[in-house]
């Protein structure tokens, strides 16, 4: 088992923290999370984070038992975020099977959307000013830059073979150097602009906002299973979107504000989730705030070796639950 989460001061919400201007990306060759969390210990705070695109399956109530076991082990705090951001695949049939199958399951938060607590709303949809604020002051210090690049246009560029993982490939840079109006991270900038802002395509322009990832780099922690991982920036992964064009947050800052917020202490997820966790943790240096830990489980499959999904209907909890399955004999062998 790895140490007990380490404790630090933080505020009720990202919007409250004053943005602390980040190094140089030229002068970072190697950033080490573990260097820079104190050894003081935080009441544990830990999270289930579903998102109401399909339904729940035995893959995700897996994941999810180990975050309340830790949880629980730990006498801590269970919190369940309800990831509704995406518009597109969300569904209400879907939300509501979430709070049935999970209840059904046997678990057992203490705040969360049903059931209120002192760091909501638990429903990502209902956070945006969170995420604007923090947009904001990475647009302030220079660490993102518009990009009008299609999915298409990467996957055509010379660097897109060199995939970073299966869900996106590298981006090879192509509008970063574009971006003359915007500032290098570190410098100061208008978190606020105008009509005339040079930092900003022209008006029309459908373009999302990218992380500008310091080249080289290794971002190195500590994951609470897998032990030490080591990320080069650049390599492993490339610049990444932050803000889609369809006007909503990303998967990476969504979730970083709101474990920021939340004050969660330890994030448990599964292992695909490794090279985000470099990505956030970038999101965590440039914001100013200390990252908590992370424990990343294996993944479950089916009897072919095939990651489970949520096209996993026959394996999915509601079905399960409808076949007249009992969670506890789901659960044998955990």
């Amino acid at each position: 088992m790895p140490a007990s989460p380490p404790s630090w001061p933080w505020p009720r919400s990202p919007a409250q923290i004053q943005l602390l201007p980040p190094k140089r990306i030229s002068s970072i060759r190697s950033y080490n999370v573990n260097d820079r969390q104190p050894a003081c210990r935080q009441p544990y705070r830990g999270r289930l984070a579903p998102s109401p695109t399909g339904w729940l399956h035995l893959g995700h109530a897996r994941t999810f038992w180990v975050a309340q076991a830790r949880a629980q082990a730990q006498g801590g705090i269970l919190v369940l975020r309800n990831e509704d951001l995406d518009s597109t695949r969300y569904r209400m049939e879907f939300a509501e099977a979430m709070f049935e199958d999970l209840k059904w399951f046997g678990f057992d938060w203490q705040e969360g959307p049903d059931c209120g607590g002192p760091f909501g709303p638990y429903a990502q949809s209902e956070r945006r000013k969170f995420y604007v604020a923090a947009l904001e002051q990475l647009r302030a210090a220079g660490w993102v830059y518009p990009c009008t690049c299609s999915r298409k246009d990467i996957l055509n560029a010379a660097r897109a073979p060199h995939a970073e993982d299966e869900r996106e490939p590298i981006y090879p840079g192509t509008c970063r150097t574009r971006s003359a109006g915007q500032p290098e991270p570190g410098a100061r900038s208008p978190a606020v602009s105008g009509p005339g802002d040079a930092s900003r395509p022209a008006p029309g322009t459908r373009f999302n906002w990218r992380f500008r990832v310091p080249e080289g780099e290794t971002i190195s922690f500590v994951d609470g299973h897998y032990g030490a991982q080591h990320f080069v920036a650049g390599r492993d992964f490339g610049d990444f979107v932050v803000w889609r064009q369809v006007d909503e947050p990303s998967y990476q800052l969504a979730c970083t504000v709101d474990d920021a917020a939340m004050q969660i202490t330890e994030v448990v997820r599964g292992a695909d989730l490794l090279p985000s966790t470099a990505r956030q943790l970038l999101l965590y240096r440039a914001l100013g705030w200390t990252p908590p830990q992370f424990y990343h489980c294996a993944l479950t499959t089916d009897e072919a070796g095939v990651r489970l999904a949520k096209r996993h209907d026959a394996l999915s909890l509601r079905r399960l639950r409808e076949a007249g399955h009992a969670p506890v004999s789901l659960r044998a062998g955990w």
